[in-house]
Order: structure tokens, then C-alpha cells, then sequence
């Protein structure tokens, strides 16, 4: 196809209504809505909307990709569990930015690669990443730090600019995150190199069993009651937060600039590693093809006149195949043969066979 475009929205925290639902259909006669989503797919034209807004006034979660590169997440959440400022903190620029509305954040990450293949659609892609909205709402920023990271690769953020704070154990990412960076294009080698300040999980002080442990029997009996109903969506979220007050993360101290430099000396060592990977395996196999022909050469001069009777059933065959089998038996005859025996027998071969072009023609290729 000359063009595909993919567009879905997801309304987590609460289903759209009908009035909601009327308004979408009025944007698209062509998609598929339901109360909790919004696809569409184009391989012509455009959808007539502007995600932003949508996202601001209906859904929780926009994914958007184009086949010439361009790939865009889109993600809102609760003022009251995400600091404004701190994903202003993390996301400031136009690759990855973050503002407020009404009583939301909302974030948004666009990655470009007009280099980049396209060889599969979109359905799933945001299913795979959305959990890392409910891993935000949890207190858990290693979504943020990532999408920093894209910004510092686009170089949106200045050289000198010292990092956030390090989220905990971003040597260890969720699913939904590996699906975030693998989406967007973040550089791996920067997302490893950026891990080493990470601390890991124990050393956040991240330890739920024991908070729980420490509540009165009445607020264990009210917060499992409030999950079980499930009443308030954003419960388990909220307890989460209220369950990791300990977590610690990295002091920022590396620069942009810094960054990438260990990520490229990281990319070079990782090259190298595997060009002498490749190397190893190349030599290994030239060893075992060295061993395989020695072994196979052996076997064809006990043969004696048996391989030449080999050579001339393949040739009355009369046909491509058995040439090039007749024409391999005497390469490699070539080489176990007394040079003066192969010879008189080649020129008889030839004389024989002079009107069998194609035959003729493969030894001309294989030097005979």
C-alpha cells in the first residue's frame, strides 16, 4: 500500500457515554468506537480530528502510527497521583512534552524515522504499552526517565542539562516498558548506559507486605473492601503510592552530553562484540566445511573408477541437475587425481559429450 495510518484511543478510567459516542461518530464514519475505544485505520486521507484534544476531553490513552515513520503516544492521567511538575520535569520539549488540563497531565511522546522499515500494523501496540500508565499512577517514573531519554537522542534537551532523578531498577523493565522504548525508538544503548545509576528495587525501599502488615485490621478491612468492589478505579493506584513513601531514587548528576558519549562507547563495544561474534562463528564454520571437504575427498579417491562411473551416469541424465553433479565430481576429482590421469580422462569427457552445450558450458564455469 502507498499509505497506512493508524489511530486508536482507549478511555480507561471511565466509558464514554452516549452523548461522548455521538460526538466521535460525528469526527468518523469509518471507525470503530465502543465506550472504552476508538480505532481507525487509513490508507488514504486523513482522520479530521486532533488527538490532543480528544485525549484531553475523552480517552486516557492515544497511540498513532504512520508508515512513513512517524509514531506518537499520547497519555493522560490524574493530577492528584502525578505531579504536574515533576512530568514537566521529565518531559519538556516537542518530541516529549507534558502540560496540564482541567484536572489531568497529560504526556506526549513523538518519535520520527523516515529511514526506519514498516512491515506490520498497529493493532495491539497500544495494548502492550498501556499498563505503563497504571505503573505511573503506582508512583513508578521509570516511564518518564525513558522518554527523557528520547529527548536527550532527538537532542531536544541541551548538552549541559544534568539528568532527573533515576527511577529505581531501570536495569529491569516492565513489559509494557520494553514495548514504550521498542514503540518510540529509544536508543538501547542509552537506556543501558542510563541504568547503572539506577538503584534496584531493594534499595528503594520499595516493601508492600510490610506496609501492609503495619495497617489497623479496619483500614486492611476498608482497602480490601474498596478493591473488591472496585468502585474507585484508580484504588490500587492510589494505594500503591501510599505504600511506597520509601522509595529512593538516583540522584541526577550526568549531563546529556555525558549520556550519549557512554551510549556511544557502548555501541561501539556492542558492535564489536558482535563482529567478533560473526568472526568466530565464520572461522568455525570454515573450520568444519575444511574438515567436511577433506573427509568427502578421501572418500571419493577409495572411489577410484566407481566416481567416474558417478560422473558419467549424472551425465546421461541429460538435464541441469545431473550436470552440476557431474561437474562438482570433477572439481573435486581434480584434486585426488594424478593430474595426468584427470586430464586424458576430462578431454575424453569432452569429446564424448561435445554436443551437450549446457554440459559443455558448466565446465567452461567451473575452470575444467
Amino acid at each position: 500500500m502507498s499509505e497506512y495510518q493508524y489511530y486508536e484511543f482507549a478511555a480507561v478510567d471511565r466509558p464514554l457515554g452516549d452523548r461522548d459516542l455521538d460526538a466521535l461518530r460525528g469526527l468518523s464514519t469509518r471507525a470503530h468506537i465502543t465506550p472504552t475505544s476508538f480505532v481507525n485505520t487509513y490508507e488514504w486521507g486523513s482522520f479530521s480530528g486532533d488527538p490532543r484534544r480528544l485525549v484531553e476531553r475523552y480517552f486516557d490513552a492515544f497511540l498513532y502510527l504512520a508508515n512513513w515513520g512517524t509514531r506518537e503516544l499520547i497519555v493522560r492521567l490524574p493530577a492528584r497521583l502525578v505531579d504536574p511538575d515533576i512530568a514537566q520535569r521529565y518531559c519538556s520539549g516537542d518530541a516529549v512534552s507534558a502540560w496540564t488540563t482541567g484536572d489531568h497531565v497529560v504526556i506526549a511522546a513523538v518519535s520520527e524515522d523516515e529511514e526506519g522499515d514498516f512491515d506490520w500494523g498497529g493493532e495491539g501496540v497500544l495494548a502492550s504499552i498501556l499498563p505503563v500508565r497504571a505503573e505511573l499512577l503506582a508512583g513508578d517514573v521509570r516511564a518518564l526517565y525513558l522518554l527523557w531519554l528520547l529527548g536527550v537522542q532527538v537532542g531536544e534537551v541541551p548538552d549541559d542539562a544534568v539528568e532527573p532523578p533515576v527511577p529505581a531498577s531501570l536495569d529491569h523493565l516492565s513489559g509494557s516498558q520494553t514495548a514504550l522504548v521498542e514503540f518510540l525508538r529509544i536508543d538501547r544503548d542509552l537506556v543501558e548506559v542510563a541504568a547503572v545509576a539506577s538503584p534496584s528495587m531493594h534499595e528503594a525501599g520499595v516493601d508492600v507486605a510490610r506496609w501492609v502488615a503495619g495497617l489497623s485490621g479496619s483500614e486492611r478491612d476498608a482497602l480490601l473492601v474498596g478493591l473488591l468492589e472496585g468502585g474507585d478505579p484508580l484504588l490500587r493506584a492510589e494505594t500503591l503510592r501510599r505504600a511506597g513513601p520509601g522509595r529512593r531514587d538516583g540522584a541526577g548528576v550526568r549531563t546529556a552530553a555525558e549520556l550519549l558519549d557512554q551510549a556511544s562507547g557502548q555501541r561501539e563495544r556492542r558492535e564489536q562484540a558482535e563482529r567478533d561474534r560473526r568472526a568466530a562463528r565464520s572461522a568455525e564454520s570454515a573450520r568444519w566445511a575444511e574438515v567436511a571437504r577433506r573427509e568427502r575427498l578421501a572418500g571419493l579417491a577409495a572411489e577410484g573408477d566407481g566416481a567416474w562411473a558417478r560422473v558419467a551416469a549424472r551425465i546421461a541424465e541429460k538435464n541441469s541437475s545431473g550436470y552440476d553433479v557431474a561437474v562438482d565430481l570433477l572439481v573435486d576429482l581434480r584434486e585426488v587425481c594424478d593430474p595426468a590421469v584427470f586430464a586424458s580422462r576430462l578431454k575424453y569427457l569432452r569429446r564424448e559429450h561435445g554436443r551437450k552445450v549446457t554440459f559443455v558450458e558448466r565446465l567452461g564455469h567451473a575452470g575444467l
